[in-house]
């Protein structure tokens, strides 16, 4: 049946506390302390039963099971049909409904409703009972250590109800806040992942263009004098531009892997392609000195953004001060990345043609903030530009 798939392993558990809520219930209607109900002995189970029924399906129907529950209580009271002294008990199946209620309605409103109309009519139902039917009732066969009394009856339900609506209302404001926990870190994971998309592309895009700019210049100004530079030129744009959509392809395959293995198996830049990055730079005019020093082994997520980093200083350099001589310096210790890029400047007293600003520097202080480790860029006063960065690492790769 449908409602039983609902119900699940939920529904054997509420109906067990159903069939427990009924056997105490009846129990205390046969062998209550105070005087017993006019009632047949035997009619004590099957009203335990029905005033225990709610418990079993609540999480079916939470608002209803509230209301029978409730019904079931003050009609048992108000008819006599309970014992004096233990009508509390026919109230716990309303404690337990109100939980639900609470702890899974979309507005506090429903159950500050809830809890108050089960208080009120709980409250008038005993004061019927002890006021219609009490009197009526034969006097118990022996005396009890706490004689029936009708202010403790009713503090003892509104107590109950009181901690039911408030463990309910705890759940609930649980629950509500790890949902939006958990919506925030997944907004927080989709911004964070559309940062690395943007300056991986960024520092893709932006070297390559810089590379074809300075290639397609120089072959327009020597088209004429120069052919054989000129398919020099055309042969490195090819080059540049054929690992450009295959960098681009990747950086976009991120976007789509979602755990396809494929996907996953591109390769990505490391501390190899390093002299491959310097060639490119000498290509467009830049005379690199590069030098790596790698005392240990990298992991795989560092070297991306030494990678990164270093292409991104390449890419300032060629289009600021390019033509100029530059040095650059990786040194791996096994505890940190050094990175050190440094240039001349322009030759012949030309000026630089833009200051060595923008995004390229945001980008790879971000990635030197994300090892909490340091960066610094600035003008030199012997002239030229100078980029460092350190990349602090535990040796299984995790950040310090």
């Amino acid at each position: 049946m449908k409602w039983a798939r609902r119900l699940g392993g939920r529904g054997a558990a509420d109906a067990a506390a159903a069939v427990v809520v009924a056997l105490i219930v009846g129990y205390a209607i046969v062998d209550p302390p105070g005087p017993s109900s006019w009632w047949p002995t035997w009619s004590a189970w099957p009203v335990a039963a029905v005033v225990g029924f709610p418990v079993a399906v609540r999480r079916l129907w939470p608002r209803a099971m509230l209301g029978l529950s409730c019904a079931a209580g003050v009609l048992a009271t108000v008819a006599g049909a309970v014992a004096a002294g233990v009508i509390w008990l026919s109230f716990v199946p309303t404690v337990l409904a109100l939980y639900l209620v609470a702890a899974t309605a979309t507005s506090v409103g429903w159950s500050v409703a809830g809890l108050a109309a089960c208080a009120f009519a709980a409250a008038a139902a005993v004061l019927v009972f002890y006021a219609q039917v009490f009197p009526g009732l034969a006097p118990a066969a022996t005396p009890s250590e706490l004689p029936p009394y009708w202010p403790i009856e009713i503090g003892a339900i509104c107590v109950l109800l009181a901690v039911g609506w408030t463990v309910g209302t705890a759940v609930r404001w649980k629950r509500d806040t790890t949902a939006r926990l958990v919506h925030h870190l997944a907004e927080t994971a989709v911004a964070d992942e559309r940062r690395h998309i943007a300056r991986e592309l960024h520092d893709v895009i932006g070297h390559s263009m810089s590379l074809i700019a300075v290639k397609a210049t120089v072959a327009n100004h020597v088209a004429d004098a120069r052919p054989q530079e000129v398919r020099a030129a055309l042969a490195v744009i090819e080059q540049t531009s054929r690992s450009t959509l295959a960098e681009i392809h990747r950086v976009l395959g991120l976007l789509r892997s979602d755990g396809d293995p494929h996907q996953a198996d591109l390769p990505v830049p490391g501390l190899a392609d390093l002299p491959e990055l310097a060639a490119g730079a000498r290509s467009a005019g830049v005379e690199v000195d590069l030098t790596v020093r790698e005392g240990a082994a990298l992991p795989p997520a560092v070297a991306v953004s030494v990678y990164r980093i270093v292409q991104q200083a390449l890419t300032n350099v060629i289009t600021h001060a390019g033509p100029t001589r530059c040095s650059v310096s990786v040194d791996i210790d096994g505890r940190a990345a050094m990175i050190e890029v440094v240039d001349d400047g322009p030759r012949h007293g030309r000026p630089p043609r833009a200051g060595h600003g923008g995004h390229g520097l945001i980008g790879m202080r971000e990635r030197a903030k994300m090892y909490g480790g340091t960066f610094s860029a600035g003008s030199r006063l012997a002239g030229g530009f100078r980029v460092a960065a350190r990349l602090p690492y535990d040796p299984d790769g995790t950040l310090t």
